[in-house]
């Protein structure tokens, strides 16, 4: 019977095309045994059974073809949650918790805020804020209903009580209530952005990744519609494309947003944009 040592082997010289053929191989197998990867180097010598090995083979085909990790294995860490994904959900990335770490710094400990997450998909903005700040009620908003079944699960899983899913086309379930907070990732590549066809955004739903030609269109319409969802004070935070900053700075201004700003991401880009509606929001 195949060891674990040469499964891993076999499927890392399978995954050349990846950028970590070896952490894919990992990965996978231990998605497939239920073991961490500190389990598959303390036991290389371990047998794999036939009805692993062909799960494994499968899983390692769908990757060679590009199928992104996650889906594969349905979950991604974020925030350190272990959140369910699906092909329903874009996949959380680490510059999305710059957007998280950023709302944070500007959420007093001890507030009970309203806060608005638009565009929540996996849940994992409204999951991380909410388990951090857990006296504030936290609403999602996603305009797909399957988006909104996973986030509720990983909601339910991780036990994060003050987040409440809402379905409909980013304000409209909200249309009365107003926040001290919004936050967002939207959708924001252009409709001929040749990155669409590479890597995992080719199997990621395009509707969470899609906005117009110059991928702008849905955060000027959050930014547009923001002021009227915003306590005096209340502070709007984008995540956007690394080219966008400008742009969005310019949206937030045109709109009236004050102290409009941009933080860099790892990489040195322009990824997070906020602006203030009229004066800092008192906690409560």
């Amino acid at each position: 019977m195949e060891t674990l040592a040469d499964a891993l082997r076999a499927a890392a010289t399978r995954l050349t095309d990846s950028d970590s053929p070896q952490l894919d191989a990992e990965l996978l197998l231990g998605h497939v045994l239920g073991r961490d990867r500190s389990y598959l180097r303390a036991h290389p010598e371990a047998a794999l059974d036939a009805a692993q090995a062909r799960r494994y083979a499968q899983l390692v085909g769908d990757r060679r073809r590009g199928e992104p990790i996650a889906y594969l294995t349905g979950e991604r860490e974020f925030w350190s949650m272990q959140l369910k994904v699906t092909s329903a959900t874009l996949i959380p990335r680490p510059e999305t918790e710059l957007l998280v770490e950023r709302a944070l710094e500007l959420i007093p400990a001890s507030a009970d805020w309203d806060i608005l997450d638009l565009g929540t998909g996996s849940g994992a903005i409204a999951l991380a804020v909410a388990k951090e700040r857990p006296n504030c009620r936290v609403a999602a908003v996603d305009i797909s209903a399957a988006a909104l079944a996973v986030a509720r699960e990983n909601a339910h899983r991780l036990q994060i009580r003050n987040v409440e899913f809402l379905q409909g086309d980013w304000f409209a379930p909200v249309r009365d209530k107003r926040f001290q907070m919004i936050v967002s990732n939207p959708p924001y590549v252009g409709s001929g952005d040749p990155h669409l066809e590479e890597g995992d955004l080719r199997f990621e739903p395009k509707q969470a990744l899609v906005s117009g030609s110059d991928g702008l269109q849905d955060i000027h319409r959050i930014v547009s519609e923001a002021a009227a969802h915003l306590h005096p004070g209340g502070q709007l935070l984008l995540e956007h494309g690394y080219g966008q900053g400008a742009a969005v700075r310019a949206s937030l201004q045109t709109m009236g947003f004050t102290q409009a700003h941009s933080m860099l991401d790892l990489a040195g880009h322009e990824r997070i944009s906020l602006g203030l509606h009229a004066k800092p929001p008192a906690s409560r």
